[in-house]
């Protein structure tokens, strides 16, 4: 069974419109954050320590993106990424946002590339990041 990661969200003031919903290009930052935290709180590896310590980084290189139904001011959202497909440098994953009640609000398909920040090429996963991402990868 594959594990799912899973974060709460707080749609805030920053992120809305004069139309008190999420101007979608805030879903974007929001989608990023999924991914950091998944980094720091499901791989074991915080982006500080992979940016600034190591020297790579995980930049998205393509997403699709669904915008379901509106989200506003003050609503409470539950994120939930787990790995689609696992390449040697490459990882697709698939982030939904719901609703407390479960109702879908976003569904989001990325493909991040591992890569070094000072050459800015893409490079093989590490086997122990490798590892702990697999725990992700949708059966």
């Amino acid at each position: 069974m594959s594990l799912i990661f899973s974060t709460p969200i707080s749609i805030r003031f920053a992120h809305c419109d004069p139309a008190g919903i999420v101007f979608y290009p805030r879903y974007f930052e929001l989608i990023n954050g999924v991914v950091e935290d998944w980094c720091a709180e499901g791989l074991g590896m915080s982006f500080h320590e992979m940016h600034m310590v190591q020297g790579i980084g995980l930049p998205t290189v393509h997403i699709e993106t669904d915008f379901v139904k509106t989200s506003r001011m003050g609503d409470e959202l539950i994120a939930e990424l787990r790995v689609l497909k696992l390449g040697r440098a490459s990882l697709t994953v698939e982030i939904i946002m719901k609703d407390k009640e479960g109702q879908l609000r976003l569904k989001a398909q990325l493909v991040l590339v591992l890569a070094k920040v000072d050459e800015q090429r893409a490079i093989a996963l590490p086997e122990n990041l490798r590892e702990k991402m697999q725990g992700y990868l949708a059966n």
